[in-house]
């Protein structure tokens, strides 16, 4: 049986509903209500036909209509899909986080990636999911980047930060800060560096990427006065990758970096910790932020913002990330379909030759 996939010229994008006490219903449907994204891609909600409905109505989208299935082969190509998980009756508590709440969350992300597993959508959007609420025994993870790895079998990931004017990577993730300086390895760095310059080759279509990374300590160390992990990891592991013909540069003090402008030189950054990169990204990029898992053989974004309980059910939340982050999946579905069609052309391989 050929996958649905394989048959549609948009692709079919999954969302899972994050936290359903959240913004995350809120700012799927306020995405969704403009009905020209149905032009540019085919939309499919793993989620629950009563709290579309209760949202529906605290939100007035009363002329946004869902084609409700059961299975994905039920799709309608021309407007939005709701795959109903189940018709029990959930309370809806906005603000408050809660077990059951949690609960529905993973059962939207469990049911959005086994259709991925199964080739039937081409990408994943997740909305924010309560990183505590959520814990159980079949979710264990700090997080989606995590259990998206265990679930495709990839050792190695990388948290991307995306915006019209920055891509921000970082080498440790969702990790304690007193973990940080054991857990940065010169091996890492490197695995890092080659992660992000293939996505950004493959994923954003950028031929021969500049690539900065940021120094650990403050000042980059100062020539080993202030720490000796430039000097000792992440040099080493710059020079290795130059070596393999990555165009990497630094490691910069992240201050300067960022203060002087320099970052607009870069396709691609890597901070060495989450909140030195998220920091500089969430100052600049808040609104309009991508998070996007690089390395896996699917494509995952989600929006840049959490669950933001403070305004949930306040018809508040703004849908401008979480629309961007559905955009992205479809520009890199365009872009690795157009390099793969370029990889496989033997003439290419011709025209290099000749004008080499």
């Amino acid at each position: 049986m050929m996958k649905i996939a394989e048959n549609e010229m948009k692709p079919i994008i999954g969302i899972s509903t994050g936290d359903l006490n959240g913004i995350g219903y809120e700012i799927i449907l306020k995405a969704l209500s403009d009905n020209r994204i149905n032009e540019i891609l085919i939309p499919v909600v793993y989620g629950l036909a009563k709290v579309v409905s209760f949202n529906k109505k605290v939100l007035n989208l009363s002329e946004l209509n869902f084609n409700i299935i059961k299975r994905v082969d039920s799709l309608n190509p021309k407007k939005a899909n709701l795959v109903n998980l189940h018709d029990n009756e959930i309370k809806i508590e906005f603000g408050k986080p809660d077990t059951v709440a949690g609960e529905q969350a993973f059962y939207s992300l469990e049911a959005a990636v086994a259709d991925l597993q199964k080739g039937n959508i081409n990408a994943l959007v997740t909305a924010p999911i309560n990183k505590k609420t959520i814990q159980s025994a079949n979710f264990h993870f700090p997080g989606h980047t995590e259990y998206l790895s265990e679930k495709f079998g990839v050792n190695n990931s990388l948290m991307l930060m995306v915006s019209n004017s920055l891509r921000i990577g970082v080498i440790t993730g969702h990790i304690p800060v007193n973990e940080i300086s054991s857990t940065i390895t010169s091996e890492l760095v490197f695995q890092k560096i080659e992660i992000l310059s293939k996505s950004l080759t493959v994923d954003f279509g950028i031929r021969a990427p500049r690539i900065a990374l940021l120094g650990l300590n403050p000042h980059a160390g100062d020539d080993g006065l202030i720490g000796s992990e430039e000097k000792s990891i992440i040099i080493p592991a710059i020079e290795r990758a130059k070596k393999q013909g990555h165009l990497v540069f630094g490691p910069y003090p992240a201050d300067g970096f960022f203060g002087s402008s320099t970052f607009n030189r870069f396709d691609g950054i890597l901070a060495m910790y989450h909140d030195q990169g998220m920091l500089p990204f969430k100052t600049l990029s808040f609104e309009s932020g991508v998070n996007y898992t690089a390395g896996l053989p699917f494509i995952r974004t989600s929006p840049a913002h959490g669950t933001a309980f403070e305004i949930a059910g306040k018809d508040m939340a703004s849908p401008e990330s979480f629309r961007a982050a559905m955009y992205l999946a479809c520009d890199i579905w365009k872009n690795r379909r157009e390099h793969e069609a370029i990889s496989s052309n033997p003439l290419k391989t011709v025209r290099h030759d000749t004008e080499s």
